[in-house]
């Protein structure tokens, strides 16, 4: 641990110069965590307990080019939980050559994009999940006029240190109606995408070499009013599970997506609809459904409300876009939608005198409702039909400053999941699970920086793993530096637990280091809908941000 935070800050020492016309910038990552052995828990350490995630990143601009490299260390072995990919490497992850101007942007090396709202197509990084789909080939944006945009991409994707068997070409056009046309009233944008996969399908005539998708987009404001609409089909192709050709026939997919929200002072609501049939996409075929979000092409995060607390965070829905046609489990995508509603008192008003905010959101995701034919292996699907919910969510939020000084925050959620959305498995064969949560904080803030928060929570179920009671202690010394405790105790099951973490912060300038010991209970992580299974485990963990 002293090494890689010595080699941190000598590393900032190092690259603290700039040319006359060029400059330096990037950042490191280091996440590295020691293991120990927890009889009361049932964990035992693995005998590389001390593993970590590094990443550095290096980038010089000089004029209308930019280059960039990420050296990525995964020694002795990755986090727990993270893809096999990356254990026991290091070495150049990413590297990119970019130039742009006015109208034109070209990008040689590894890139990230994304048409859309990403249905059709995103490469992103999120270490938090270990996720770096990025494409390595050629990108290139012309922007004609102020009107009309389009963007050209060409390569594979990112899969460990190597890349996809794959190769990812794609089209993406947006064009300003209103601007074009010189409409005032009406804020008008019209997209189109186009997105294919070719590879090798070998000695095999019966598996498609290349699977297209094609995608169209419309989004519009008008006065209080907004909203977007976007469709998109994907060519037939054959299925894949775990890493098998399922069935000799090829299926089609389809996805949509609609939104439409209203917004004024003090009130806004937005509500999304989506259907996803047999709509997911991989730069290689036999990755399809590999539980690390490896190679994926498209971007399918859970709509649904994202939740902050340990609590509340324990039934998350992981979006189900999948067709599965095999002997156990036969189900075609998912259908659903949420609604948001904000709303702010006015501050003159005796419930909001010094600022109340309530918010509340109702999800509701189920199966597509389809019958399947076992004997010729064809299905169909209703548009919306009555299928086995997965997932329903029901909750209430209440934010009020009472005083320069004191906050408080009361939320109240009702869930109802499909265990095995929850816990892996066969979808629809476990039962559901009905969880009521409750969450109270209250904040207080003091002179020089320095505040105290506490969280009180409850999880009530009959359901799965009995209740859970959870607290939170925080306290700011000052704008820099932080120490937390905190438990989550499951009880009323067969075993009960304490999943207990104590840990703090400590941010100077441009670094931040922060450190915890604790017990992690196993489930689902998500960030921004997407989610990743993670293995139940005790020891130190061990963070350090260092930007420039």
């Amino acid at each position: 641990m002293k090494k890689i935070i010595l080699g941190a800050f000598m590393f900032m020492g190092a690259i603290s110069f700039s040319q006359d016309n060029g400059y330096f910038f990037g950042g490191l990552e280091s996440n590295s965590q020691w293991l120990l052995d927890d009889e009361d828990f049932d964990f035992i350490a693995p005998e590389d307990q001390f593993r970590a995630n590094n990443y550095l990143q290096l980038n010089y601009s000089l004029g209308k080019f930019t280059a960039g490299v990420q050296y990525e260390s995964y020694l002795p072995s990755s986090l727990l939980g993270y893809s096999p990919t990356w254990d026991g490497q290091n070495g150049i992850g990413t590297y990119y050559l970019n130039f742009r101007n006015e109208s034109l942007d070209i990008t040689g090396g590894y890139f990230y994009e994304q048409f859309g709202s990403g249905l059709i197509l995103r490469t992103w990084e999120n270490r938090q999940l270990g996720i770096n789909n990025a494409l390595k080939g050629v990108r290139v944006k012309f922007t004609p006029t102020a009107a009309l945009d389009l963007t050209g991409v060409y390569g594979q994707a990112r899969n460990g240190f190597d890349v996809s068997e794959g190769v990812i070409q794609g089209l993406d056009a947006n064009l300003d109606l209103s601007n074009l046309m010189n409409i005032e009233a009406v804020d008008l944008k019209l997209g189109a995408s186009y997105v294919g996969r070719y590879q090798n399908n070998g000695s095999s005539d019966s598996i498609p070499a290349n699977v297209n998708a094609y995608g169209g987009r419309l989004d519009f404001v008008i006065s209080n009013f907004y909203g977007s609409i976007e469709a998109i089909t994907k060519d037939p192709d054959v299925l894949i599970n775990e890493e098998v050709v399922t069935t000799p026939q090829l299926f089609d997919g389809t996805a949509l997506q609609f939104n439409m929200g209203y917004a004024q002072k003090g009130l806004g609501i937005n509500s999304t609809f989506r259907r996803l049939e047999n709509f997911t996409f991989y730069a290689d075929r036999y990755a399809e459904g590999n539980q690390y979000n490896e190679q994926v092409v498209n971007y399918i995060p859970a709509i649904t409300k994202q939740h902050d607390y340990l609590l509340s965070n324990i039934y998350v829905y992981n979006a189900q876009p999948r067709l599965l046609f095999t002997e156990n489990e036969k189900r075609a995508g998912e259908v659903g939608a949420q609604v948001d509603v904000y709303f702010s008192f006015d501050k003159e008003s005796t419930l909001g005198k010094y600022g109340t905010k309530l918010a509340g959101n109702f999800a509701y995701w189920a199966g597509l409702d389809a019958t399947f034919n076992a004997d010729d292996l064809t299905y169909d699907a209703k548009f919306i039909g009555e299928g086995d919910r997965y997932f329903r969510d029901l909750n209430i939020e209440i934010k009020n400053r009472w005083s320069s000084k004191w906050s408080t925050v009361v939320s109240y959620q009702d869930i109802i999941i499909d265990k095995a959305v929850s816990k892996g498995g066969i979808l629809g064969s476990e039962g559901d699970i009905n969880a009521q949560i409750a969450v109270v904080e209250g904040t207080r803030r003091f002179d020089k920086g320095r505040a105290v928060r506490l969280e009180l929570q409850h999880l009530w179920t009959e359901d799965d793993d009995k209740n859970w009671a959870a607290g939170v202690l925080e306290y700011n010394f000052n704008s820099n530096f932080t120490l937390y405790a905190a438990d989550a105790f499951n009880y009323g099951g067969d075993k009960e637990l304490h999943y207990y973490s104590v840990g703090g912060s400590y941010t100077k300038g441009r670094a931040r280091f922060a450190m915890n010991y604790g017990r992690q209970r196993g489930g689902l992580i998500c960030v921004g809908g997407v989610c990743r299974e993670v293995p139940p485990s005790t020891g130190v963990t061990a963070n350090l941000v260092v930007t420039f």
